[in-house]
């Protein structure tokens, strides 16, 4: 983990000292529950309880026997006086040890990661509501489709970042098991109720079954979910990337009062923030796949696994999380240039409202479907290549004027058309609808009542 991408409450669930205090949490319920069925004596618990931590002495002595496990265990029963120092690490492997308090820091990250997720999600929700009506022009290919609002394309963010969220949290619970099985799950040196003891003291569900290692499709599970929030999170940045585009100009990330957009060109407004959670999400899939990789241990293990998980679990949580309060940044921060929206979405004149001709001109006109569709594409052909506006072409359309006159005509350019719909999306979605929704910001949302005319809004 590097500092500039984790955030401090991730970096303390994943420090070496948090490791090492939950590896001895791990032994030291161990060895109560050796004490309950009355394997070690509870005199020797005291002692025991007593035991410290020493990262130096762990250290020297893990260079010494090339062992992090053996050293640690070793360094702490320095730190015990009598005899009672026997007694730790009884009946255990170390992947016992490491699994079981990795499955804790796991736990911790992901409520880490959920309530910044929720954050995010709250964010998300107040714009969309305070954008219902902030009409735009939609997008497919790239390219002009129809009008929708930006309430409703954040609307879309909302949904997923709960998908996201739920996923997440199914796949923290199934990482968050613990395991006391021995060398190869048999129980043969520590039997289930130690187990059971351990996990229930952490907070943890058991393993039902088990190698020497707890089963790496948990894991892979927890980082795929992290990779598919990071996409979602890619999703959102790349729409703002998009939309700030100096041609486009209708939405732009916050920018500083003091921040400069570029070494050499003082006007520059680049979205950095946006492009910066694009490029951790891309970071985040290559962690799914090596999480993957992880899953197929030979036999009851190998340790092909460890070295990848010390740099892939705690850099996973830590760039999801940080990638959520940047996303959380940008979304609160938002600027939103409504009347370069109003612009775009009346560009050529109105040819976004095409549709609403051509299913005029089949159900009011009594036209073919083909007679119609070529007659709407050609006029706002004509639109596109610099001549009049679409709406004054398909005024000015004898054929289509003598079929539906000036009244239909002017209906089918009305925005309220895309509109209709919207509050029971977000009924769907349990956001605020128009009777209830909060006043929108002066001069931003188009009014439901407002159609296209004459090239302007």
């Amino acid at each position: 983990m590097i500092p500039r991408y984790t955030p401090p409450e991730i970096a303390a669930i994943f420090s070496d000292e948090s490791r090492l205090r939950r590896w001895l949490d791990v032994e030291l319920l161990a060895c109560d529950a050796w004490a309950e069925v009355g394997r070690i004596p509870r005199d020797a618990l005291p002692a025991l309880r007593a035991a410290r931590i020493d990262p130096e002495r762990i250290r020297v002595l893990e260079e010494e026997q090339g062992h992090d496990v053996a050293a640690f265990v070793s360094a702490v029963q320095e730190t015990i006086d009598g005899t009672a120092a026997k007694y730790l690490h009884l009946g255990l492997t170390s992947s016992d040890v490491v699994d079981t308090a990795l499955a804790t820091q796991l736990r911790d990250a992901a409520a880490v990661i959920d309530r910044d997720a929720a954050a995010l999600e709250s964010e998300l929700v107040e714009q969309a509501e305070r954008h219902r009506l902030t009409v735009m022009i939609g997008r497919t290919h790239g390219m002009h489709a129809e009008p929708l609002t930006l309430g409703m394309k954040l609307a879309n963010f909302v949904d997923e970042v709960r998908r996201a969220r739920r996923r997440l949290a199914s796949a923290a619970g199934e990482v968050a098991v613990g395991k006391i099985g021995g060398a190869v799950g048999t129980h043969a040196t520590a039997p289930s109720a130690i187990e059971e003891h351990v996990c229930a003291a952490l907070g943890l569900g058991v393993a039902p079954v088990t190698t020497q290692v707890i089963a790496r499709d948990r894991h892979a599970s927890f980082v795929c979910a992290l990779a598919l929030l990071g996409g979602v999170l890619e999703r959102l940045a790349t729409a703002v990337r998009l939309l700030q585009m100096s041609e486009v100009d209708e939405l732009a990330e916050p920018f500083g009062e003091r921040q400069k957009g570029s070494s050499a060109m003082p006007h520059k407004r680049n979205p950095v923030l946006s492009e910066r959670i694009c490029g951790l999400a891309r970071t985040l899939r290559g962690y799914a796949v090596t999480a993957m990789e992880d899953v197929a241990l030979w036999h009851e293990r190998d340790i092909s696994h460890s070295s990848v998980e010390r740099v892939i679990l705690p850099d996973a949580c830590a760039l999801a999380d940080y990638a959520l309060r940047l996303s959380t940044r940008v979304v609160s921060g938002l600027r939103v240039n409504a009347e370069h929206m109003r612009a775009n979405l009346d560009m050529y004149g109105g040819v976004a409202f095409s549709q609403q001709v051509l299913t005029a001109l089949i159900v009011d006109g009594g036209w073919s479907r083909e007679r119609a569709y070529r007659t709407v594409q050609e006029l706002a052909q004509r639109a596109r290549e610099g001549g009049p506006g679409f709406r004054d072409l398909v005024h000015g359309a004898a054929d289509v004027q003598d079929a539906l006159g000036d009244a239909r005509i002017d209906g089918c350019f009305d925005v309220r058309a895309h509109l209709g719909a919207i509050d029971e999306t977000y009924r769907r979605l349990g956001l605020v609808t128009v009777e209830t929704s909060r006043p929108a910001p002066a001069a931003q949302p188009l009014a439901a009542e407002a159609r296209i005319a004459g090239g302007r809004m």
